[in-house]
């Protein structure tokens, strides 16, 4: 099973004995198609091995939060949601960055690449919602600049939590837990069904280098 189909599942689904199992392939149920319900989780403290993937998560939780504020800030402009050599300049800084901490340049690339591609999956899918229903649509258009500065100082401490976490990111139980941790995040932040697929892919490399 892919790192995104199980992490996906357990974000939509809510069921964390099914994320614990997802490699076995226990079957979990999602909403009805076009739901925008929030996550569930089951109460308490996250348990201790999801929580040396948790930073990770919540950060790319919290950068997937600007995905948003950059859909507002093209909405109407004709700006594409494609900016190659935006994108460029985020994955040459963080590689870096990487290089300085002494982590893995390759691997944190890789997962900014899914960080990037999760935010465009968020933006084309209000996008969608705001041609089809005006009335949800933004009102104001914030400064692109200033969210960019809010992205760059985040993008620097998923570095950083990328470079804390080689040993559990190519640990054998990587995939269940990362699974979890995103499902507890989502929880948390009680994403609808868009940000938590939106999560899901910005996860997809974090484990296994």
């Amino acid at each position: 099973m892919q790192v995104t189909t199980s992490i996906r599942r357990a974000l939509l689904a809510g069921t964390a004995v099914a994320v614990l199992f997802a490699g076995a392939g226990s079957a979990v149920a999602a909403p009805a198609a076009g739901a925008a319900r929030p996550v569930s989780a089951p109460v308490g403290a996250a348990p201790a091995p999801v929580g040396q993937l948790r930073p990770l998560v919540a950060l790319s939780a919290e950068r997937l939060a600007t995905a948003d504020l950059v859909a507002a800030a093209k909405w109407g402009t004709g700006s594409p949601i494609d900016d190659p050599a935006r994108e460029r300049e985020v994955l040459d800084a963080v590689a870096a960055l990487a290089r300085r901490l002494g982590a893995d340049p390759a691997a944190t690339v890789r997962i900014f690449r899914d960080q990037i591609e999760a935010s465009k999956v968020v933006q084309r899918g209000l996008h969608r919602r705001w041609t089809a229903d005006p009335a949800q649509a933004p009102t104001t258009r914030p400064d692109l600049a200033r969210i960019r500065t809010e992205i760059n100082r985040i993008n620097g401490e998923l570095v950083r939590a990328i470079a804390a976490s080689p040993q559990a990111r190519t640990a054998p139980g990587c995939t269940p837990r990362l699974a979890l941790s995103a499902l507890w995040v989502g929880h948390e932040r009680r994403l609808d069904a868009l940000h938590a697929a939106g999560l899901a892919r910005s996860l997809r490399s974090v484990c296994g280098g």
